[in-house]
């Protein structure tokens, strides 16, 4: 007779760190895999111009228009140490946008968030669309989106241990953060105003002498800010004129609006790209909401002698729950509908077969979450219950009841809506539960907070999405059953596709998250222009040719915008390539043949697309705004003789 094959099984032998080293992996894939697919954005054509220029011309000074100074430094060090391109100047943004996967590793660690909820929660930090696209993209906001994460992380070590060093690390991370950009004060508030309310309401214990940790963090982020604002001591003028400059740029932009929108500007995004996180965030919201009702309910009253019984009398002559959430019965008196909470399940077989998990389940997540049931699920326990004779007195009572008043059933329904939720709160089987949920309200505070204060902020631009999706991220996490995990990777089957949309796609695209990026046509100037030996360019709106033809290959392109009412200034032929602004430019040249108008740069506009944006959302073919260029080449060449050129000079 053989023997029986008692070796594990392959899913057996995946242990909850492999699938968190598999995320990081993706995460890593995702942000490094043909990084510089896409030409630069506006903007990262102006950080990297300038960061060179720090590299070679060793200038550089605060300017609020452009931004904390630690991008510039980071990106001429990476400049220096591997060459100046696309593909090195985002590097570092990529970096840091993988590592925020790293860092949910320690808050799983101090029991903040549940197994699940870690996988979850460093999932969706790295497949989401935003994260994933701003990562691959040379701007500030990933920076501060990392230094947010690991100062929280420094902070929720410093009050598990005490350690002065975890003051220092939430200390640098808040001093590099302000050294990124100018919203980094923001973060710092919402943390600093939950942190106050934590510890007048005893929620949060400081140790002795926190006082002298809080002087040193302070100092230290301070130093950090003033190496980097002064420019390492170039500029000591900015240390007492720069904020007044950073508010007085925000401000203007503010009121300005040059790039409005509604308050709902950011909602809208949510819905375009974040779909499955931010339905999981209301969700987690609601849960968390209604399991703090509970437990501070269930706190408020003594324990019931005997839980396994399920009812006492109360003062008021009705019942005292076991799950301490009573409904309202017909009479007014509160009541006991049913009594389904875990330990309880653990104490009664009949109820155990019920309530008890698989055993592959208890594998995955050793806290043992509860989970939501449904009505049907409901039902059928209550019917497992009865059959074995716990619930009989309960469903005898609420049979012989009379059917309640409208609005008394509402109420009813909707409390025991809650009061199934609650059930699944329970902490005495989970003494990390009181972790998670009070971790989930600090993020809910903090995602609230950022909508709010990014809905009333004027200027709306796509990458401010970063810090509100943050928070968002680990209040989806929160609670994660079996069953809610499984939809939850069904759902994120959607955030994939988005993903390889809008950062793989090797062609412009109708999106709103480019904002105004520059277009995949230029390729085609760009290949005149290095076929040829001078080019001029009459366009005011130059970007990104400085940062494309620097340094020796500046020499390449002339910049004369005062010439483009004067097409016979180019009479004599001198140059090869002549670059126009359309429609405000001169459209004919003597002795140049036109090209086809090219895209310089474009952008999704929603006021343009308002009739039809049902349509767009399954297609996103919307239509583009655009700033567009006529090229001109001479009547006698075509160095470039893939491009086409229009036959009328």
């Amino acid at each position: 007779m053989e023997a029986v094959d008692s070796s594990p099984t392959f899913l057996g032998r995946i242990r909850f760190e492999h699938l968190f080293i598999v995320i990081f992996i993706v995460a890593l894939i995702l942000r490094f895999f043909l990084l510089d697919l896409k030409l630069f954005h506006h903007d990262e054509a102006v950080h990297a111009w300038f960061s060179f220029k720090l590299l070679t011309e060793g200038t550089y000074a605060y300017d609020p228009v452009y931004h904390g100074p630690l991008l510039y430094y980071t990106t001429a060090s990476m400049f220096a140490l591997f060459g100046d391109s696309d593909l090195i100047a985002r590097i570092v943004p990529a970096l840091l946008g993988s590592m925020m996967v790293l860092l949910v590793w320690p808050i799983y660690r101090l029991g903040y968030l549940g197994r699940r909820g870690a996988l979850i929660a460093a999932l969706f930090l790295a497949i989401s669309p935003d994260m994933v696209y701003f990562s691959r993209f040379l701007r500030n906001d990933i920076f501060v989106a990392f230094f947010s994460l690991l100062l929280l992380v420094g902070l929720l070590y410093y009050f598990e241990y005490g350690q002065r060093r975890y003051v220092l690390v939430a200390a640098l991370a808040a001093g590099l953060g302000c050294c990124s950009k100018e919203n980094m004060p923001i973060i710092l508030l919402i943390f600093g105003v939950f942190l106050t309310a934590a510890v007048v309401l005893k929620w949060v214990h400081l140790k002795k002498g926190w006082w002298v940790d809080f002087i040193l963090g302070t100092a230290v982020m301070l130093a950090v800010g003033s190496l980097f604002y002064s420019s390492f001591g170039a500029h000591p003028e900015v240390l007492w004129t720069g904020a007044f400059q950073a508010i007085e740029h925000w401000t203007a932009m503010s009121s300005q609006q040059r790039l409005g929108g509604p308050p709902y500007f950011y909602i809208l995004l949510f819905m375009l790209y974040e779909v499955p996180i931010l339905l999981l965030a209301l969700v987690g919201t609601l849960q968390a909401f209604v399991c703090a009702l509970f437990l501070w309910r269930r706190r408020r009253q003594p324990e019931a002698e005997d839980s396994a019984s399920g009812a006492a009398p109360g003062e008021n002559g009705g019942i005292l729950c076991e799950m301490d959430f009573p409904v309202l019965c017909e009479d007014g008196m509160e009541c006991c509908r049913t009594s389904v909470l875990p330990e309880v399940a653990e104490t009664a077989a009949a109820k155990s077969a019920v309530m008890s998990k698989p055993e592959s389940e208890s594998k995955l997540d050793s806290e043992s979450v509860p989970v939501l049931i449904s009505e049907s699920e409901l039902g059928s326990e209550i019917e497992s219950a009865e059959s074995a004779g716990s619930q009989e007195n309960a469903m005898a009572e609420i049979s012989s009841a009379e059917v309640p008043a409208p609005l008394s059933r509402a109420k009813s329904r909707l409390s025991n809506l809650i009061a199934r939720i609650g059930a699944r709160c329970n902490d005495g089987d989970n003494p990390g539960f009181d972790r998670h949920l009070g971790f989930t309200l600090f993020c809910i505070w903090w995602m609230c907070a950022s909508l709010g204060v990014y809905a009333v902020i004027g200027e709306k631009v796509p990458w401010l999405i970063l810090h509100q999706l943050l928070p968002m991220i680990f209040v989806a996490a929160f609670l994660m059953s079996r069953k809610k995990m499984i939809l939850t990777l069904v759902l994120s089957v959607f955030l994939v596709v988005m993903v390889v949309h809008v950062a793989f796609t090797p062609a412009d695209i109708s999106e709103p998250i480019v904002q105004v990026q520059n277009s995949e046509e230029l390729r085609e100037l760009f290949r005149l222009i290095d076929a040829g030996d001078a080019t001029a360019v009459t366009s005011e709106g130059v970007w990104p040719l400085p940062w494309y033809y620097r340094g020796d290959r500046s020499e390449k392109l002339t910049y004369l915008s005062s010439m483009a009412d004067n097409p016979d200034y180019f009479a004599d032929g001198t140059y090869d390539v002549i670059v126009s602004h359309n429609p405000d430019g001169f459209s004919d040249v003597p002795g140049y043949l036109r090209t086809d108008v090219i895209r310089q740069s474009y952008w999704f506009s929603i006021y343009d697309n308002r009739d039809r944006l049902p349509a767009y959302y399954f297609f996103r073919d919307g239509k583009l705004g655009s700033v567009n260029w006529n090229i001109f080449v001479p009547l006698d060449t075509n160095p470039a003789g893939d491009i086409l050129v229009n036959a009328t000079a």
